[in-house]
């Protein structure tokens, strides 16, 4: 039987309304990560992110069934206006390639029933728009988004599969926002240089 794992859920006012809501996807078989980023004129917030893990599934294609029922749900309770998905990471062997593409590609359609319009990175894009580094490891992503949208310690995901999700959204935001992509402080030179001590050497 199919296992959902969500995160915990981050909305400090269910009734806020925003402007613009961007979710964002980390396409996997195994773990898929999902996140939502509502948007009030120049800042973003982070409305929910999640997992949803597909691993004690042995058929691929239930994988896939259950992937676009999910992203399916997400986007009907939520209603976001764009989607942001990182695209298949080319050093991996061909079988990978294959199943990840997979997974993306029913992501999507999920989107595209609903008429959401799509923006595909690339890992390393994402991880340079967060991090100022595009060799960044997750570990490095998940700290400088949870410094951005001040997510509290208890709130951070174990799984790092929902925080780049939400990366991939605010990835999008900053490229929707071009003069805010390049703020200096948002470096990860600058995230060690004021937070020594939550890096580990």
């Amino acid at each position: 039987m199919i296992k959902f794992a969500t995160c915990k859920r981050i909305m400090s006012d269910p009734h806020q309304t925003y402007d613009n809501i961007i979710i964002g996807i980390d396409p996997g078989t195994n773990v898929m990560g999902y996140a939502l980023l509502g948007v009030n004129g120049k800042t973003p917030h982070l409305m929910v992110m999640g997992v949803l893990k597909l691993d004690r599934m042995q058929d691929h294609y239930l994988r896939l069934r259950h992937i676009y029922e999910r992203v399916s749900g997400v986007i009907a309770e939520y209603l976001p206006d764009e989607m942001a998905i990182e695209a298949p990471f080319y050093g991996k062997n061909v079988q990978s390639m294959l199943k990840l593409g997979r997974a993306q590609g029913v992501a999507m359609v999920a989107a595209l029933n609903r008429d959401i319009p799509i923006a595909e990175y690339e890992p390393r894009k994402i991880k340079l728009a967060i991090t100022g580094n595009g060799a960044a490891s997750k570990e490095q992503v998940a700290l400088m988004l949870q410094r951005t949208l001040h997510i509290a310690d208890d709130q951070m995901p174990h799984l790092l599969d929902a925080t780049d999700a939400l990366a991939a959204a605010l990835c999008h935001f900053y490229e929707r926002q071009k003069p805010f992509a390049t703020h200096g402080s948002r470096s990860w030179k600058a995230f060690v240089a004021q937070h020594p001590d939550r890096v580990k050497r």
